[in-house]
């Protein structure tokens, strides 16, 4: 049998270029290259595509963050493949891990559809409902699971008053991901600079009071149409850290991830349940990371799905495969057919 070329695209116009550099080296390091014949595309932040090298450093060294430099090529989308300086490229599967704007809304999704190429992952509209906390945060309610109260500010709105806030309070973009523009709020003399700063990001800006509770995450896999829950696992955050933030995320080594979640196992099924509810609330595809809060009153709150989680090595959704005993090639593999199948 003869392979297959997948393109692996990272990098990107959002804020999260570098992160998506990062799984992206993941993605390209973890391939099984018995089946397929990788081609590296990466996007620089002006929005150019370039051809890369295998041996494109994409790889976190002195905690500096690797980005996408212009190198003179040249790459197009086209029905069926990539023109790749002037030559065109047969494309039997793009794994895209385009991170935030532009790689999660749906926009890259709706050009991956013009070509009629087969691609990981949600589909236009679910991407864009997903990446949307509000209107996420809508869908679930609609599907019966448990969401934090908060209010939605947009530029231009009066602020909200003291008396409808309980403070500490979340202040996020509602588009956005690796908690860029984050902030936890414990005074109303702290808001304003908050929502500013979220506003740089986002034109809509969720404002969430905080939950006390433990941060649970379950990861999703679609195989066949069939949609599958990992074990859960649980984020604790060095107390260095106010919360799980872009630094505690992707920086320093302020995390550890327990796999599997000190939880019963009645709740950690139930975790899983309310995991495949959101993804199909939303109507993802191929991958999901859903992201929980668990009370010491043991309610379960979903915080928010993401539809193109962290793919390093590391990273918790292949942590969370590998517990369950999907190993990180296996589960590229996986996503790629299961990406495929659906055009067949």
């Amino acid at each position: 049998m003869s392979k297959l070329t997948v393109a692996v695209i990272c990098g990107g116009p959002s804020s999260e270029h570098e992160v998506s550099c990062v799984s992206g080296g993941g993605v390209l390091k973890g391939l099984d290259r018995k089946s397929f014949d990788p081609i590296l595309i990466g996007i620089t932040k002006a929005g150019k595509w370039v051809v890369l090298d295998e041996n494109y450093p994409l790889s976190i060294i002195n905690k500096a963050m690797p980005t996408i430099e212009d190198n003179g090529s040249s790459v197009e989308l086209s029905q069926g493949g990539l023109i790749v300086d002037g030559t065109f490229v047969h494309i039997d599967c793009i794994f895209s891990i385009l991170h935030g704007e532009f790689g999660e809304d749906g926009k890259i999704q709706q050009l991956f559809e013009d070509a009629n190429i087969p691609y990981v992952g949600s589909g236009v509209k679910a991407s864009a409902d997903a990446m949307d906390k509000a209107h996420a945060k809508e869908l679930f309610a609609a599907a019966g699971l448990k969401v934090a109260p908060g209010i939605v500010v947009k530029q231009g709105d009066v602020l909200p008053s003291a008396e409808s806030l309980s403070y500490p309070v979340f202040v996020k973009p509602s588009s956005g991901g690796s908690s860029r523009g984050t902030h936890k709020v414990k005074t109303e003399e702290k808001l304003l600079a908050a929502i500013e700063d979220a506003f740089l990001y986002d034109d809509k800006v969720l404002i969430e009071n905080a939950i006390n509770g433990r941060e649970i995450e379950c990861a999703v896999l679609e195989r066949d149409g069939t949609s599958y829950a990992s074990v859960v696992g649980e984020i604790v955050v060095n107390p260095q850290f106010e919360f799980y933030d872009f630094e505690a995320k992707y920086l320093d080594d302020a995390t550890t991830v327990k796999i599997p979640a000190a939880i019963s196992e009645e709740d950690a099924q139930a975790i899983q349940i309310a995991a495949m509810q959101a993804f199909d609330a939303i109507g993802c595809a191929g991958l999901a990371r859903c992201d929980f809060f668990y009370t010491d009153h043991n309610e379960i709150i979903i915080n928010e799905i993401n539809t193109l989680p962290g793919f390093t090595g590391t990273s918790v959704y292949p942590k969370l495969w590998q517990a369950t005993g999907v190993s990180y090639t296996d589960l590229i593999t996986a996503l790629i057919d299961s990406a495929i199948s659906k055009t067949e």
